[in-house]
């Protein structure tokens, strides 16, 4: 199993350390990054509308014959059932899974670490991609659970049933939701009147989420690079109408030490074996085929943050028409956009290359989330149109996920959260076509290349 190297980031070796459940306020002594993490394990942001005993019924609303084998598992085998399907991580110390933050009173409330807390063969990692998060069962069940067990009316998870969170899983929706978020709300974030809501079109575009070591290396934020870095733009997914404007603002100093953290969090080392001589070699023709996009790395590294114009790059463009220019001019002027100091960009051209530092660890790749592992995005033409995930596994060989491929998802699968597990590279938005640059090397570079990646 992997070693990952915890102890390059105070703030998390004494998370890690608590178990994740210290709940002492962080003192004046500590760093913005250690609060910053305090607040995403401790505060809740969201709304409450999730208890840990519906966390111990879910199973009552699941699929005929899976609901059969929770029935006779016993509590601890019921609640391992629940963290695979919906693809949860365990926390060590805490009844809620990584992501939602427990309360006094046994609820719990979602936040960022859902899509942004993952695993490496069963070791949790903050910061690092869920690739396993079925976002849209989990909504999908928690609808069907308030209305056939407790008899109420849905919840907001209701809104999965109109705006779509996940077509599979370990990729979300997330853009659109600040989409939705934004236009209910004026430039000062106070609730807009029905009748000045103007919802844009919007095409949907699931996306796999980037790893947060990457942040503090760029000046722009998001794939397209549309916004500049700021601690109030990542404030735009707390924008949801059960929090006043007065209540967002006054988080702000909290979302300075988020954000902080994020910036702090590392790259995780490889600890698996390393042919250095060969990656040393593919150090050489990475430098000479890649780092003009990607940069280099070591003690004198640089990173271009260069925006590849998408006629180049030829990925999936999904994204960057999929994002109104309503939404990008509501960071221009009002308190979002910190009355105009952030920089935004009307209108994209293409992707910004990102760094890859640890990017043997971010497995699946593009931006989203369409190619397996490292092997499949430095063969291009050998990108599997379908795939599926092991609940944990990692190929060391081609490094990233452990999957089976295959050319179609098996007829016996005819749920819809059953095909949620599988990456269907057909769907609109879902491509992993483009990125061919690796075509120009010969096999043996390739090679190179994937043990130098193995490195950063």
């Amino acid at each position: 199993m992997l070693r990952l190297c915890w102890c390059v980031l105070v703030s998390l070796a004494i998370a890690w350390n608590a178990g994740f459940g210290d709940e002492v306020a962080p003192s004046s002594e500590s760093s913005p990054a250690q609060r910053g993490l305090w607040y995403l394990l401790q505060k809740q942001y969201l709304a409450r509308d999730i208890h840990e005993q519906d966390f111990a019924d879910i199973w009552k609303v699941w699929p005929k014959e899976l609901r059969q084998q929770a029935e006779l598992a016993t509590p601890a085998d019921r609640r391992a059932m629940a963290f695979l399907r919906y693809g949860f991580v365990e926390m060590p110390g805490r009844s809620a899974p990584m992501g939602f933050v427990p309360g006094a009173d046994g609820s719990w409330a979602m936040n960022c670490l859902a899509c942004h807390g993952g695993q490496i063969e069963g070791q949790p990692m903050p910061g690092l991609p869920n690739s396993n998060f079925a976002m849209q069962t989990w909504a999908q069940d928690m609808v069907a659970y308030r209305v056939q067990i407790q008899h109420q009316p849905r919840s907001r998870f209701a809104a999965s049933l109109a705006v779509p969170l996940s077509r599979s899983n370990g990729t979300t929706n997330a853009q659109i939701f600040s989409v939705v978020f934004t236009t209910l709300r004026d430039s000062d974030l106070n609730m807009r009147q029905a009748e000045s809501r103007h919802v844009p079109k919007m095409l949907h575009h699931d996306l796999d989420a980037p790893p947060f070591w990457n942040v503090k290396k760029k000046r722009m934020m998001y794939i397209d690079g549309y916004v500049e870095k700021s601690h109030r733009v990542i404030m735009q997914f707390v924008l949801l109408p059960s929090n006043k404007a007065e209540t967002i603002r006054g988080w702000e100093n909290d979302f300075r030490d988020v954000l902080a953290f994020i910036e702090s969090v590392p790259s995780p080392v490889y600890k698996g074996r390393i042919n250095r001589p060969l990656a040393e070699r593919g150090r050489i023709v990475f430098e000479a085929n890649c780092s003009s996009c990607h940069g280099t790395y070591g003690v004198n590294g640089r990173y271009p943050e260069k925006t590849v114009p998408i006629d180049e790059i030829e990925t999936d463009r999904r994204r960057l028409d999929g994002m109104p220019l309503a939404h990008r001019e509501f960071f221009k002027q009002g308190w979002m956009g910190e009355e105009g100091e952030v920089s935004v960009v009307d209108h994209p051209i293409g992707y910004v290359a990102p760094p890859l530092d640890g990017i043997w660890a971010s497995a699946p790749y593009l931006h989203n989330g369409s190619v397996p592992t490292l092997w499949h995005l430095l063969h291009p033409n050998e990108r599997p149109r379908i795939w599926k995930r092991t609940s944990q596994g990692f190929d060391h060989q081609r490094i990233g996920l452990e999957v089976t491929e295959m050319e179609s998802i098996p007829a016996e699968v005819d749920s819809a959260d059953e095909r949620r597990a599988f990456f269907d590279a057909s769907l609109p938005g879902k491509s992993a076509a483009g990125h061919d640059f690796p075509e120009a090397l010969s096999e043996d570079e390739r090679l190179m290349v994937l043990e130098y990646l193995k490195s950063l």
